[in-house]
């Protein structure tokens, strides 16, 4: 049988492992975080050549209607 002192021995080691846990699991989502937000500014600055590249391309195609018409 445990006694008293021995199960509040094992709560407050437990929660101190829960709380060891819960940091690490932080760090890790603020790194995350951080790929992220460089991914992010990266497509950005992908799309914004993207679009440059389109405008460009697209006005030396005339806009005509397809014989068929």
């Amino acid at each position: 049988m445990i006694m008293p002192a021995d199960r509040l021995t094992t709560l407050e080691i437990r929660a101190t492992e829960q709380e060891k846990t819960i940091e690490e699991l932080s760090g890790q989502i603020a790194e995350q975080w951080k790929v992220i937000e460089r991914m992010q500014r990266k497509l950005d600055a992908l799309a914004d050549r993207f679009l440059a590249l389109e405008d460009q391309a697209a006005s030396d195609v005339p806009v005509t209607k397809p014989p068929h018409w």
